[in-house]
Order: structure tokens, then sequence, then C-alpha cells
């Protein structure tokens, strides 16, 4: 099971423009001395894109602080600014990582009870932020992805908060486990309904793996 830990940082923001072509973006994030957990996310907290950030199965995103050392290996010339809450993560913590946080995993941050429901998909507005080509793939293809959590329980965060599992299902995976899964190029169709089927894995999330196996069912039988 995995230790219990403290939330070392918790921010929110509000949209701001990416350098070059201004994109809105709510990746600049500012830290807070306490925030409220709803459905929705942390209130006050603004997303650009709410096709891909926000919502109840993406409510809260969690990043591990101790990531960002390797990230500075890899991108010296942003290392000044690799820090946390940089990547636009709500929550941050050291000692929880994707090799131990699993699909479904229920955890107390405060008075506020979270769900895992995915990783995060690192995407092209990370690079724009910090000025690094290819530092989403560099990301994803090491797992430093951080995760996204369902607010099950309302509640208030602050810094300082104790971080505890609660429960696990039965028949999970590893955020990284999950994470190499989907990059694999032909995984095995069961392999997918049965993650797909994991209690608290996001709707959509779960879907796209039911397309995929019966996707790769018409290959073989082809």
């Amino acid at each position: 099971m995995l230790p219990s830990l403290t939330l070392s940082g918790l921010f929110i923001g509000q949209l701001a423009h990416l350098p070059g072509d201004g994109t809105p973006t709510g990746m600049y994030k500012q830290p807070v001395d306490e925030a409220w957990a709803t459905v929705d996310g942390l209130r006050g907290d603004v997303q650009a894109d709410r096709r891909f950030h926000g919502g109840p199965d993406k409510a809260i995103h969690h990043y591990p602080a101790e990531h960002y050392a390797r990230l500075a290996a890899h991108a010296p010339q942003a290392a000044a600014a690799l820090r946390a809450g940089v990547l636009g993560e709500n929550l941050s913590t050291t000692g929880w990582d994707e090799t131990c946080v699993c699909l479904g995993d229920c955890y107390q941050v405060g008075e506020a009870l979270l769900q895992v429901t995915q990783p995060r998909k690192p995407c092209w507005k990370i690079n724009a932020r910090l000025e690094v080509e290819q530092l989403s793939m560099f990301i994803a293809e090491h797992s430093l992805t951080g995760w996204y959590c369902a607010v099950r329980q309302p509640g208030r965060l602050w810094p300082g908060a104790p971080v505890t599992l609660v429960s696990r299902p039965a028949d999970t995976l590893s955020l990284a486990q999950f994470n190499a899964l989907q990059a694999e190029h032909r995984p095995d169709p069961a392999r997918l309904r049965t993650v797909a089927a994991i209690d608290g894995l996001a709707a959509d999330v779960a879907q796209r793996l039911r397309e995929r196996a019966a996707w790769l069912d018409g290959l073989r039988a082809g």
C-alpha cells in the first residue's frame, strides 16, 4: 500500500496566454493557502479547453514534485522554470509516482476524497509554455505524466494536509503499466476490455479501450 504523505503544494489559476500564438490556457497556476474541491475541480481554478482538461473525470491534476529534477536534467535550458505548479497541476506531493499509484485508487486529501481516473496525456502546450520542443513527448515516453482525479467527496484542501490511500480496486494496474499498455502496438484485446472495466476509470477512456479492442478483434478475424 502507498505510504501516507502531506500535500506540499496547492495551485489554482486563471486564463493566461501562451508565448507565440497567444493560445489561452489554464496552465499558469499560483500557489494558494486553501482551496475547496468540488466535483468540477478546485473552486476558482479555470481550464481553457474543457474538451481535454477539467470536468468531473479530470477535476483535479496531481503531479509528483520529484519529476521536475528529471525534466530539468533533460531540458537544462528550462531548469529554472521547472518547479512545482509549472505543468498546470493542482496538487503537488513527493513520495507517490506513476509506478505505485493505480487506476481507481481513492485517497483522502484534507477533507476531500479523490479517485484516480486516468493519467494525464501531455500536450503541445507544455512545449509552448516552457519553449522546449518535444518536452511533452519526453514526459509521455517516460511515464512522467501525473494523473487526474475525480472528486468523490468535496472538501477543503490546504498545503500540509495529510494524503492517505483509502481504497484500491482488486484488479487494477499502476499508471505506469497503463501508460505502457496504451503504447503497445497491438495489445491483447481481452486485456484492454479487462482494464476498461476497472472501477473509477474515466468513462471516455474506458470507451476508447473497448473500441480499440473491437478493432483489434476485427484485424485478427480478417
